[in-house]
């Protein structure tokens, strides 16, 4: 028997990153106001620790979705692969051409990765392990993630680019 609802669990269990970073920078900053030499310089550099920690659980909490979908997510050595019960596939991060995000009226959302081959690379909002692609995608040349966050936590029903390849974007003529 939980003494908290399910709820309040899984809101905890979302920010649970941000939570120990705050910790982290707590003991931190005790342990640099309350200490003399390299003590002061060691709790500084926790409580830089711990304020990094503050700034990816953030993102990381901003960019979970309460929905599941089926299927797992996984990241190796640069490829993504999405392993589903009807469709999967696999795309190199560096083939990636395009990265777009769509919310459907229905509120189901999907990932969409486009690389040199016919068929683009689905991946629902809600499978397990989508999470990886937060940092994943951080090492493409001029990725927002400001515009990634916002995307997922966007309930509007629309179709959304995140990201374009520089070599491959598409560039709009001046109109004479």
């Amino acid at each position: 028997m939980s003494w908290l609802r399910p709820e309040a669990v899984a809101r905890l269990k979302q920010w649970r990153e941000t939570m120990i970073g705050t910790a982290v920078t707590c003991i931190g900053g005790w342990i640099a106001f309350t200490s003399f030499g390299l003590g002061v310089l060691a709790g500084g550099v926790i409580a830089l620790i711990g304020i990094s920690l503050i700034f990816t659980g953030t993102r990381h909490a901003l960019f979970r979705t309460d929905t599941e979908a089926p299927g797992i997510v996984e990241v190796t050595e640069g490829r993504i692969t999405y392993l589903g019960p009807l469709a999967g596939g696999t795309v190199a991060l560096a083939d990636l051409r395009e990265v777009s995000f769509t919310r459907t009226h229905d509120g189901n959302a999907f990932w969409r990765l486009t690389s040199h081959e016919p068929q683009p690379l689905i991946i629902p909002a809600g499978a397990s392990g989508v999470d990886v692609l937060l940092d994943t995608f951080t090492a493409l040349p001029q990725f927002d993630t400001g515009l990634m966050v916002r995307a997922v936590q966007s309930r509007t029903p629309t179709a959304r680019t995140i990201w374009h390849h520089p070599a491959h974007a598409r560039t709009l003529k001046p109109l004479t």
